[in-house]
């Protein structure tokens, strides 16, 4: 059976389309390659279920927002609504005793620190620094991942120093998307430069590639994979611009075919690197389409997976694990399947 039978045989996609030749285009190169192990990841962000996976406890894996939930640019596709979830440690000390409370009580494994940023799209962590090493000391067996946004080479080479594991930051291909949804003055190439100087540390560096950031357009995406080819990074998270964070009526939902197109497109250009599909992507039935294609792309591991994508995964002889974690992190199986 091909694998536009395998689609249609799985209930969660009864009622879904495909492009046709896409699924074809897919199947063929999945000849040619070996896929490696796909990682399901199910970190405490957010609540998650589904009927193919269980989530994990609320302090497994969280994310700290040292602003809580503001930040000065304010970008038109977020708004800031993405901090707000996140755990507010607005404090050196306030990090510190969260994080301590946590591994007691709650089987801390990491966390992700985050933050909104200045108007250059710049972020001060450098009080922080002290702690997050001391706690990297007393708890050696946390990843801990950090979102930069914009830096330099000196900034990079501090966050390096201070027990952070993994460093993330979105890269965006065109100055028009900079100005028009960040509302910042930077050229592309200040994007590039800030991935550069992070490559040349001992940190994981994991870039992330928004597709239709462009209030839902195609614009920047192919020249931003041009930009993370040319690095040493250590994986790539692909993710979708979510509609509903923004003001209504002023972002369309990208096209799932496209976006199933750009996977298959990036896994040819990295082929070696781990690529991930991340947490943020619109629900529904784009969101069953989309988890699909990561799938039968060959992307390596997707964030809170739709119903079905499992299943998938199996159908098409690709074995799977769970991980209770942020995608982002290499960390050991949580959870070993095989088909």
């Amino acid at each position: 059976m091909n694998w536009k039978g395998k689609l249609e045989s799985i209930e969660a996609f009864e009622d879904v389309s495909f492009d046709t030749n896409l699924l074809l285009e897919m199947e063929t190169y999945s000849e040619r390659v070996t896929y490696r192990d796909i990682r399901f990841s199910t970190p405490s962000f957010k609540g998650f279920s589904s009927s193919e996976l269980r989530g994990c406890s609320k302090g497994v894996f969280p994310a700290f927002s040292v602003t809580g939930g503001a930040c000065a640019l304010n970008c038109d596709h977020c708004q800031a609504k993405i901090l707000k979830p996140m755990i507010p440690a607005f404090s050196p000390s306030e990090l510190d005793s969260k994080v301590r409370k946590l591994v007691a009580e709650q089987n801390l494994r990491g966390f992700l620190l985050s933050s909104g940023s200045n108007k250059k799209n710049e972020i001060k962590y450098e009080r922080f620094y002290p702690t997050i090493e001391k706690l990297a000391r007393d708890f050696p067996h946390l990843e801990i991942a950090v979102h930069t946004a914009l830096i330099d080479k000196e900034q990079a080479t501090s966050l390096a120093n201070s027990g952070v594991t993994t460093a993330m930051l979105d890269i965006i291909g065109s100055d028009e998307t900079i100005r028009d949804v960040y509302h910042l003055n930077r050229p592309v190439e200040d994007f590039e430069a800030s991935l550069s100087v992070l490559c040349q540390t001992n940190l994981e560096v994991v870039p992330h590639i928004v597709i239709g950031l462009h209030y839902g357009r195609i614009l920047g995406e192919t020249n931003a994979l041009d930009i993370v080819t040319r690095h040493d990074i250590e994986a790539l998270v692909l993710v979708v611009v979510m509609p509903f964070y923004a003001a209504p009526g002023t972002f369309e939902i990208p096209d799932p075919n496209f976006i199933g197109d750009f996977f298959l497109r990036t896994r040819e250009r990295l082929p070696s690197k781990n690529v991930f599909l991340g947490c943020a992507r619109p629900p529904g039935i784009h969101k069953r389409i989309v988890d699909a294609y990561a799938v039968m792309a060959g992307l390596d591991g997707i964030a809170f997976p739709a119903d079905g994508a499992v299943t998938l995964a199996q159908n098409i002889g690709r074995t799977y694990h769970q991980e209770h974690s942020c995608c982002s992190l290499k960390i050991g199986h949580s959870d070993q399947k095989s088909i």
